[in-house]
């Protein structure tokens, strides 16, 4: 499934060796009990002028649970901010930023993350490019 979210239940219930029921039960076992998130579609981000990659460092001014919230409250309510994590470390968040320019991403820095709750400092570092990237993670079937 990971590998091809469009894959039939009747192909994978083929694959599996099971009948069509018993998989798609299956499945919406796997679905209520949170294994399966949720399903997607990768977009290439290049294709669609999204050519630059940001990973910003994030330092918070205050840690107090308010602060903390309120931050990842907003961070969740822009598009752009593709993943944001929670850090040990020199930063608090560490975030990947996907932007149609450097400019665009300058803006957003101005207008956006610098007044985000709690903002400290930012610390940007731009892509080169991108060797690896996947949602799969590595399960093993055996």
């Amino acid at each position: 499934m990971q590998a091809d979210p469009a894959l039939t239940v009747g192909a994978l219930a083929e694959q599996v060796g099971l009948s069509q029921t018993p998989c798609w039960r299956r499945l919406k076992a796997l679905e209520r009990e949170g294994y399966i998130a949720r399903r997607a579609v990768m977009l290439d981000a290049h294709r669609l002028g999204y050519t630059v990659d940001v990973f910003a460092h994030v330092r918070l001014a205050r840690h107090d649970e308010e602060t903390l919230n309120a931050f990842e409250d907003q961070v969740r309510s822009h598009p752009q901010v593709m993943e944001c994590f929670s850090m040990t470390g020199e930063s608090d968040y560490l975030m990947r930023i996907v932007g149609r320019s450097i400019e665009e991403y300058e803006q957003f820095l101005k207008k956006v993350l610098l007044h985000l709750p709690g903002v400290a400092a930012v610390n940007s570092s731009f892509s080169l490019k991108t060797v690896k990237m996947t949602t799969d993670l590595p399960i093993d079937l055996t």
